[in-house]
């Protein structure tokens, strides 16, 4: 099919730049139908990892099944790091909105961003799930398979470090009780727009390989709508807005593990990187701990992988249960109303809230350095957790860096000079190379 070609309005240059649309001869499709997409962003004014050329990538591209829009950049001085975010913002934005160079098809939460010379690979399995841990809907009995879409330099230079990242957006079964089967209507839902990356402008994964890196997404270990899920003839809704132990715990190292060996066969180096925000901060902070706890490593897949990380960029979280008590009334009620319905009362379980945060596996100089960011605008509750585990983390001496205040509410950072500390914190403990070209 010949390709369409067009030109877009560019944030960061301030000018039209041409687009080419390629369509593959058997495109894949998401469960509403549309096209997965990839915008690949060509001739950035950053060094390319990749060494294969942009039509050999591209043509691997379509031979799998997804469109690809082609963005020309012709080595525009601001198409590096951190400038390039905002159009990787604006992409986003177009595409959630079924508004980008005049496609109204691309899929919402199977579309990607890439820099030219990566590739993805899509669906990979990190953990098969357990059906009686939520218990919705009853009629998933079997577990599914949780999956990570991985996003690396193909044929690269050097091996390259990752950033992992647990969605904020939910994946789960569903129950079509018209046709009295289980469907795949909402399944990998790990980067759906709306919620995800175009919902709060969100960039700081794929905008990752302007600074040498590679990223990976995977579902939430939550694998039920977020204000569902309870336990086994428990009350309806007992989770709520939060997740619960050893399940979570041993879904996010069984993630960091396959992602590990997957990178392997990826030419991606063992350095790990945790990226999150909101109920993905949640859950990416249970790997920064140094706490050897046999039921949360020994179940999952790769078993004889590390599950260490060497930094995380945390943003609001929770992070310890135990003191979701200590003042009321500060945005946290879904969980003071119903922890006690699945864990007992605090002050006779207290063992078992304390296993239920990331902040129970920190004990030792060995946990991961921090780099925190939140806003005071947010919830009162998510500062109230981030002070806590920060001096936890102060107090063994563990590095620690804070953002506060780049914004309002509940957000990511969007600025640039914001962004580049965040990358600069990768840069420090993740040993990226040189990313000018």
């Amino acid at each position: 099919m010949e390709a369409s070609t067009g030109t877009w309005l560019s944030k960061v240059t301030g000018q039209e730049i041409p687009f080419k649309i390629n369509e593959p001869n058997s495109p894949i499709t998401d469960a509403s139908h549309n096209i997965l997409t990839v915008v690949y962003l060509e001739h950035l004014n950053v060094k390319k990892i990749g060494q294969n050329s942009n039509q050999t990538d591209v043509e691997w591209l379509l031979s799998k099944g997804y469109r690809v829009i082609e963005l020309n950049y012709n080595q525009h001085p601001k198409t590096c790091a951190p400038y390039i975010n905002q159009d990787i913002i604006a992409i986003n934005q177009a595409l959630a909105k079924s508004d980008f160079v005049g496609l109204k098809d691309c899929s919402l939460y199977k579309s990607y961003i890439l820099f030219e010379g990566y590739r993805i690979a899509r669906d990979v399995t990190y953990f098969i799930d357990n059906p009686k841990v939520y218990n919705t809907p009853p009629q998933y009995t079997k577990g599914d398979p949780l999956h990570m879409d991985i996003i690396y330099p193909a044929n690269p230079l050097v091996k390259t470090p990752v950033i992992l990242s647990f969605s904020y957006s939910n994946s789960y079964a569903t129950f079509n009780e018209d046709t009295g089967l289980l469907t795949n209507a909402n399944k990998d839902l790990r980067i759906h727009l709306p919620y995800t990356f175009a919902g709060f402008n969100d960039s700081v994964l794929e905008g990752a390989p302007a600074n040498g890196l590679a990223w990976a997404i995977a579902d939430h270990p939550k694998y039920c709508p977020w204000g569902g899920g309870k336990p086994l003839n428990g009350k309806n809704d007992t989770y709520k807005s939060y997740a619960t132990n050893p399940d979570t715990a041993q879904k996010v190292k069984s993630a960091i593990r396959t992602l590990r060996a997957e990178g392997k066969h990826l030419g991606l180096s063992d350095a790990v990187g945790i990226y999150g925000f909101s109920r993905g901060a949640t859950a990416g902070a249970m790997a920064i701990g140094d706490k050897s706890v046999p039921e949360f490593e020994e179940a999952g897949l790769h078993l004889n992988e590390d599950d260490h990380v060497q930094a995380a960029a945390l943003g609001p979280g929770v992070f310890d249960y135990t003191i979701i008590y200590n003042t009321l009334n500060d945005g946290d009620n879904n969980l003071e109303q119903r922890c006690p319905w699945a864990w007992g009362s605090l002050e006779t379980n207290y063992d078992s809230w304390n296993r239920m945060g990331a902040s129970y596996l920190v004990e030792t100089k060995a946990t991961s350095p921090v780099f925190f960011f939140y806003n005071t605008t947010d919830a009162p509750y998510y500062y109230e957790q981030i002070k806590h585990l920060k001096s936890k983390l102060d107090q063994l001496d563990i590095p620690t860096y804070s953002l506060i205040d780049y914004g309002t509410g509940h957000a990511v950072p969007q600025k640039a000079h914001h962004l580049e500390e965040i990358y600069d914190f990768y840069q420090r403990y993740l040993n990226i190379t040189n990313t000018k070209p």
